[in-house]
């Protein structure tokens, strides 16, 4: 599928989604209330195929944070980047680890570097940093450390 014929089937099955056609990939701009219907329909629509959560990360913005899911078809070879915005006060979404298996490492590496809540998470806790950093995500803009000197 092309990336037009890609997005008029997306809009037909997710009529609520945005579009931002300006990098290399179609984005798809969904609400995080939206998120589970839409990962629901992009892995399991056979036309579609998402299956296979290639990346998933986060991108704090100062004002928000941006949850960001690089998708692709292994059987059609097309790709899609999923985006909902959070806010940045209280960073939660649902997990996606139980429509893509990758998602669990990845979303625990995020809530330990940004911290955002993932719910219904079958293990959230923190997967690369030692005991002790819980809550200091060292992702953020915001984040100070003293010992080092680093200021974002």
């Amino acid at each position: 599928m092309t990336k037009e014929e890609l997005k008029v089937k997306l809009i037909e099955l997710i009529p609520t989604a945005t579009f931002d056609e300006s990098g290399e990939w179609l984005n798809i701009i969904i609400t995080p209330g939206d998120l589970l219907t839409s990962a629901e329909i992009l892995r399991n629509k056979p036309e579609l195929n998402f299956d296979y959560l290639f990346c998933q990360t986060c991108v704090d913005w100062k004002t928000h944070l941006t949850m960001v899911y690089h998708l692709e078809s292994t059987t059609y070879r097309h790709q899609v980047v999923v985006k909902i915005q959070l806010a940045r006060n209280k960073p939660e979404t649902e997990t996606v680890s139980h429509i893509w298996r990758t998602a669990e490492f990845h979303e625990r590496e995020i809530y330990e570097m940004f911290g955002v809540n993932f719910l219904n998470h079958p293990d959230l806790r923190l997967l690369i940093l030692p005991d002790g950093w819980e809550g200091k995500n060292p992702m953020r803009k915001d984040f100070e450390d003293p010992i080092n000197m680093i200021k974002l």
